[in-house]
């Protein structure tokens, strides 16, 4: 007996090196890319802890939670971190960047998330990467939440170290993930002494036993089902288009907040600024007295398959994520969690429209998805 998922045969040096290459063509890149067997975090943490050690002096830009992880980890290299923190219901600017410099000119290294799934905003890595460049400094990219909800371009930017997963906006894999890197970034590894060697968490291994080594021969066994996904959902992109697969979480993004103001209930975008919200999900405050858990469980009651979740840590009780991406940057999808949400604000007696919110959703959408495919 026979398992399609079991009985595969054994991935080849070129058949891995192929898919690294279209990880390469998504991201625009002619760095490095190298494929980690593991989430994203794997590559998050293994590249500060390759980059990062006593004589670093980091800027951590914190917009959610994430960026206060990899505060924690640039300490524990022995990185002497200024941390950039702005509310989460905001984005950074490049002018508070650039401040930072201006204050701190020791700077060697920015760490900033492109887009914070957890919190909703997105942050402007053009004009951040410019800021960095300027003063020589790496800059660090997670663009885990961003990659295929909106442009994710290391080149362009001038990003040294850019980390991506599937598992979002590409709607494919949670097991493996990818991180491009620039000739300055390895030579900063190699410079390092605390850089990690025979480790999991070491990029230099893959560097000399891969990538240096002309991508011939595995360093280990692959991860060889989430490979398998990977490049299947490289290839759905590839065939609709990366332009139009952004265009639609614009387009789900835009209904989504123009629905739930429409909704009523006390509902309002908890990124106040629409420019400063990420496409891959949609953050919304819940109206005070109301507890956003308590509403989302009773919103997925009736259908527990949608893309909804209270926000997470303190946020819980104020916070719900509509998390439009991948399969779920959808119209169909943002209306079913309209409707979700209003039925479940009902029944704390609050008013609500949902009739005028999926009105609401379907205008926004064509709007903009109009817009979004115009500039594909």
């Amino acid at each position: 007996m026979t398992h399609p998922f079991l009985d595969l045969a054994p991935m080849t040096a070129g058949h891995f090196a192929a898919i690294e290459d279209r990880v390469a063509r998504l991201l625009d890149t002619r760095q490095d890319v190298v494929i980690m067997q593991g989430e994203a975090l794997l590559p998050l943490e293994a590249a500060i802890r390759g980059t990062a050690g006593p004589d670093t002096v980091a800027l951590n830009i914190v917009t959610g939670p994430y960026g206060q992880t990899f505060g924690n980890w640039l300490r524990d290299c022995g990185a002497t971190v200024h941390d950039l923190a702005v509310p989460f219901h905001t984005a950074v600017t490049a002018a508070q960047v650039r401040d930072a410099f201006a204050a701190h000119p020791e700077i060697g290294f920015v760490s900033l998330v492109h887009a914070e799934a957890a919190t909703g905003n997105t942050n402007p890595v053009a004009g951040i990467g410019d800021v960095a460049r300027e003063h020589g400094a790496l800059f660090y990219l997670d663009a885990v939440a961003s990659v295929g909800a909106e442009p994710v371009l290391p080149d362009a930017w001038g990003v040294d170290l850019c980390v991506i997963g599937a598992q979002k906006a590409m709607g494919g894999p949670a097991g493996v993930s990818a991180v491009s890197v620039s000739e300055r970034a390895w030579a900063r590894m190699a410079a390092n002494p605390g850089a990690p060697r025979r480790s999991y968490l070491s990029l230099l291994d893959w560097k000399e036993r891969w990538t240096d080594a002309g991508r011939t021969a595995l360093p280990h066994a692959p991860a060889q089902v989430e490979m398998v996904a990977l490049e299947a959902c490289l290839a759905r992109i590839e065939e609709a288009g990366a332009g139009a697969v952004r265009a639609r979480h614009a387009a789900a993004a835009a209904a989504t907040r123009a629905g739930a103001l429409a909704l009523g209930g006390g509902l309002e975008p908890y990124v106040r600024d629409a420019r400063e919200a990420a496409p891959v999900a949609t953050t919304l405050r819940t109206p005070a007295g109301t507890d956003a858990s308590a509403l989302v469980a009773r919103a997925l009651a009736a259908d527990p398959a949608l893309p909804l979740a209270a926000g997470g840590g303190a946020l819980a009780g104020e916070m719900i994520r509509v998390n439009h991406y991948g399969p779920h940057a959808v119209r169909a999808s943002v209306e079913a969690c309209l409707t979700a949400l209003g039925s479940a604000l009902a029944q704390t007696g609050a008013a609500c429209d949902p009739a005028g919110a999926r009105r609401a959703a379907g205008t926004a959408w064509d709007e903009a998805a109009g817009a979004g495919l115009s500039h594909a």
